[in-house]
């Protein structure tokens, strides 16, 4: 990976969605969309952005230093327009994290399905697909509409072999089941009551988290030794309505695993999250591997981990 074409791809990337987005009033997001159709041959009558498509072509990026290149601009982008908590990237710490419990989760499939619910900027997405080891036949499901654009529009420049499908995840969908699925779960309230109540972990009075909704949901899509990887609150298990999510876990999936993450990494303890690895109801018990993972940046607590994870593993007969 080169850095230093990494650097210029995102400065080229971060000229150009700058002058469309004063020359058209727009947000930053909106004409990074309109930056990608100019690079994939829509003209312009600006000739700097021409240019600047042209400099990039030149600098013949692959896969993952144009997806460094866009997360660079991200990260840019959300201190002068941040976008709501619910709508930030993945970071990569975490992300390859995700890909690292779901290649050892999955040492018998060479290939396999992969569903995100709520696929978000599709930085997540990129990450797992480019990344990985193995061939991944990815759907990402994402209700919002400029998500949805902003992530198939990288997608297309990238190259990656990716789908989208805008909807809400908490309605039904006609999908296959998948070997795995994947979610930095959105946090909150679902506003639908009348669809929330059809649900086990639907509250009785009042709104229901949508990420306990989400929860239930993905697991309908997921096959009988499948592997679930949730990024949810820390406190999934022991906040309100957590009952109704505990028994809904008792009766219908297994915890395999819960990787606690540190709460420094989110700056709030209220913001803090976990990694919540899930499978359908297994026949015989496991014992649930829980592991408080110190620091997402030092290589040998990351190593720690691994060590950790592999011995529960074998272990467990997993």
């Amino acid at each position: 990976m080169n850095f230093e074409k990494i650097e210029q791809a995102y400065q080229l990337l971060l000229e150009n969605t700058q002058l469309i987005e004063s020359k058209l009033d727009i947000s930053i997001y909106e004409a990074l969309i309109e930056q990608n159709a100019y690079y994939l041959g829509e003209a312009s009558d600006e000739a700097t952005i021409m240019a600047n498509n042209g400099r990039l072509r030149e600098l013949g990026l692959t896969a993952e230093e144009w997806r460094r290149s866009f997360q660079f601009l991200f990260l840019k982008a959300s201190q002068e327009q941040p976008l709501q908590a619910n709508h930030q990237f993945t970071p990569d710490s975490i992300g390859f994290i995700i890909l690292y419990l779901l290649e050892e989760l999955t040492p018998q499939l060479s290939s396999f399905d992969l569903l995100e619910i709520g696929s978000g900027t599709g930085n997540l997405a990129e990450t797992l697909v480019i990344n990985s080891r193995k061939k991944i036949d990815y759907l990402g499901i994402e209700a919002d509409d400029l998500l949805i654009d902003l992530s198939a529009s990288i997608a297309d420049v990238i190259g990656s072999d990716i789908r989208f499908v805008q909807e809400d995840a908490v309605r039904p969908q006609i999908l296959k089941e998948s070997d795995v699925i994947v979610s930095d779960l959105p946090i909150g309230y679902y506003p639908h009551d009348h669809l929330a109540k059809r649900y086990q972990v639907g509250a009785k009075t009042g709104h229901t988290y949508a990420h306990h909704l989400l929860m239930e949901q993905a697991l309908k899509y997921l096959k009988q030794d499948g592997i679930a990887i949730f990024l949810a609150p820390s406190n999934l298990l022991t906040s309100e309505q957590s009952a109704l999510l505990k028994d809904w876990l008792r009766h219908h999936a297994s915890l395999l695993a819960v990787v606690a993450l540190p709460e420094a990494f989110f700056g709030s303890q209220q913001y803090v999250k976990s990694l919540f690895v899930l499978q359908k109801q297994r026949q015989q018990p496991v014992e649930t591997f829980v592991y408080p993972l110190s620091d997402l940046q030092n290589p040998d607590a990351i190593t720690a981990f691994m060590k950790n994870f592999q011995n529960w593993k074998q272990e467990s007969a997993i």
